[in-house]
């Protein structure tokens, strides 16, 4: 089935603002026949604030978020992340190219790595109460 899948990741102090990362993962979910928005792909506001804002509405036309490596970091993707949980869209993080796990290989690609994350993300939810 086709999802239009939001993608989140790390960009502010990344070279490039980290458009090629954004870019080759654009491609390969457009390559297994889904609709993606990339915030590489949006334009630029001229302030940080601006282009959030760009990005959560975009985000709010989705059905998931997709989470490229190293959104930990990130403290707009913790806040697209937030607001997708919210609107219950489904959440697919998305594994590091380095990620040598056997569940690499699975749609989506959910690995070891990512699992480590995820579970430090819910881990800081549930101190804050969310």
């Amino acid at each position: 089935m086709t999802k239009r899948i939001y993608l989140s990741g790390p960009m502010t102090g990344i070279p490039d603002h980290n458009f090629p990362a954004f870019h080759e993962w654009a491609a390969r979910l457009r390559a297994q026949g889904h609709a993606v928005v990339s915030p590489a792909e949006l334009g630029e506001g001229k302030t940080w604030a601006e282009c959030l804002r760009l990005d959560i509405r975009e985000l709010c036309t989705c059905d998931a978020i997709a989470l490229i490596p190293g959104w930990e970091g990130s403290r707009g993707a913790h806040l697209e992340l937030h607001i997708a949980h919210r609107l219950e869209l489904e959440v697919i993080p998305l594994v590091a190219p380095e990620c040598t796990c056997a569940a690499k290989d699975m749609p989506f690609g959910r690995c070891c790595l990512v699992d480590k994350a995820w579970v430090r993300f819910n881990a800081a939810l549930k101190e804050t109460g969310q």
